[in-house]
């Protein structure tokens, strides 16, 4: 597993860039217009072919007064246990898709993550990169458990 961020920044920016070039070729082979499901699947299937760690419709439980709280939330896919990705396949992406990606990143407390909407024409204008801006020693709502053990 590649190290944490705050071991080696440009560490999150290649595993970042290696997830856009896996995206890109999952675009180029099938275009827009297929269901956000099978463009996850294809892109689990191209971050394995690149020797990543990748884990699929991880649960997201939330952690209320240390208390772990089931409510259905998943992560589509997290990369190296990293990076979030989340994959739309919508007309267009609206602001409470990039809320729930940063309410993801709080949650977790993990570094960055992308999401991505297959369905456009040209995938670089469907991808949203998102750090957290949170800092490692500030309070949340999760601090007392890590959510995704």
């Amino acid at each position: 597993m590649a190290p944490r961020i705050g071991d080696n920044g440009l560490v999150l920016e290649k595993l970042s860039e290696q997830v856009i070039g896996a995206a890109i070729e999952v675009h180029r082979s099938l275009g827009p217009g297929l269901l956000e499901n099978t463009y996850e699947a294809c892109l689990m299937y191209e971050l394995v072919e690149r020797k990543l760690s990748v884990r699929r419709q991880v649960v997201l439980p939330v952690v209320y007064k240390g208390v772990r709280v089931e409510c259905g939330y998943r992560l589509d896919l997290l990369v190296e246990d990293q990076l979030i990705i989340e994959v739309r396949a919508c007309e267009r992406l609206d602001s409470i898709h990039e809320a729930q990606l940063i309410t993801y990143l709080r949650l977790t407390g993990l570094p960055l993550g992308l999401l991505i909407n297959f369905n456009v024409s040209l995938l670089k204008h469907g991808i949203l990169r998102r750090a957290n801006t949170r800092p490692p020693s500030a309070p949340s709502a999760n601090s007392a458990v890590n959510p995704l053990e």
